[in-house]
C-alpha cells in the first residue's frame, strides 16, 4: 500500500487519474477514500490524491494535540516525498482548515483551492457541540455515535430521502472491524476546535470557492461568509436546502461546480 513518511508520521494515500496533481482532504474520522464519488469526476482532469489524515485510517494515528498547521506540514511533507512542487487542493470541513493553513504557511505549494463547509474560526457554540462529541463518543455505542453525527450533517429532505442508507451506515459503523482510535478522534476535534486563521485570511490572494451548504447547522452558513470576505477574491457557492454534508447531499451540482472552477484555476 502506498505510504510516505512525514512530519514524523506515516501517511497513507491513494491516487486515481492523471494531469496535474489535486490534493483531496476529508473532514474529522473519514478516510480519503470517502472522495471516490467526487474523484470518479476529478480523475477525468486530474491526478487525484486522497490522504489518510493524521488520526485516521490507514496513517499513523498518534497521540494528540494535533492543530490544522501541524496537518498541513503532514501534507507539505508528502507533497514534497512525491516531488510536487505546487497543486491544486480542496478540503472538507476539518480538511477545509488544512487546506488553509497550507495556503497560510506553505504558500508556494497552493495554485487554487475549494473550501467545503468549513470555518476560520469557531464560536463558542461550536466548540461546545465538539466538546460534547469527544465525551460521549467515549460512552455511546457506535451505531447510535453515528446516528447523532447524521443527525448533525445531513439536512432533513436528505435524512427523509435515504433513511434506509442512513440505518445501514449506523450498523456499519457498529461492526467496523478498524475504527478510529481515541487518540485519533480526540486529535482530529482538538485540531478542529483550535483552528484560528481569522486575522490572517486576507493573505491569502488564490483563487478560492468556499462552497456551503445553506442549511448546514453543524458550521453554519455564518462561518462561509466570513471566509468569503475575509479572502480576497473569492467566490462562494451556497447549496440550497442541504447540510454539512452538501458535498453528498447535491452531489451532481458539486461535482460539477466545482470542477469547473478547479480546471479554470
Amino acid at each position: 500500500m502506498p505510504y510516505i513518511n512525514t512530519n514524523g508520521i506515516k501517511m497513507y494515500y491513494e491516487e486515481k487519474g492523471s494531469g496535474e496533481p489535486l490534493i483531496l482532504i476529508m473532514g474529522f474520522g473519514a478516510p480519503g477514500s470517502l472522495w471516490e464519488l467526487h474523484a470518479n469526476e476529478y480523475s477525468k482532469h486530474f491526478r487525484c490524491i486522497m490522504i489518510d489524515n493524521r488520526g485516521v485510517g490507514n496513517s499513523d494515528q498518534p497521540i494528540g494535540p494535533y492543530s490544522s498547521e501541524m496537518m498541513a506540514s503532514d501534507v507539505a511533507g508528502l507533497m514534497d516525498e512525491l516531488n510536487i512542487e505546487s497543486c491544486r487542493v480542496a478540503g472538507i470541513s476539518m480538511g477545509g482548515t488544512i487546506a488553509q493553513s497550507l495556503a497560510l504557511n506553505h504558500p508556494d505549494k497552493v495554485k487554487s483551492m475549494v473550501l467545503i463547509s468549513t470555518w476560520g474560526k469557531f464560536d463558542k457554540y461550536a466548540v461546545s457541540v465538539y466538546e460534547n462529541l469527544i465525551k460521549l463518543r467515549k460512552v455511546c455505542d457506535p451505531a447510535d455515535f453515528m446516528e447523532l453525527i447524521q443527525l448533525w450533517i445531513f439536512a432533513t429532505d436528505y435524512f427523509e430521502k435515504n433513511i434506509k442508507d442512513l440505518k445501514q451506515g449506523q450498523i456499519d459503523a457498529r461492526n467496523n472491524p478498524n475504527p478510529q482510535s481515541e487518540n485519533g478522534f480526540d486529535g482530529q476535534l482538538n485540531a478542529c476546535m483550535s483552528h484560528d486563521s481569522i486575522n490572517d485570511l486576507n493573505k491569502i490572494n488564490i483563487p478560492t470557492l468556499i462552497v456551503v451548504g445553506e442549511n448546514d447547522i453543524f458550521t453554519p452558513l455564518a462561518f462561509s461568509l466570513t471566509l468569503h470576505e475575509k479572502i480576497l477574491n473569492s467566490k462562494i457557492l451556497r447549496i440550497p436546502r442541504t447540510g454539512h454534508a452538501c458535498h453528498w447531499e447535491d452531489l451532481e451540482l458539486f461535482n460539477n461546480e466545482t470542477t469547473k472552477f478547479l480546471i479554470e484555476n
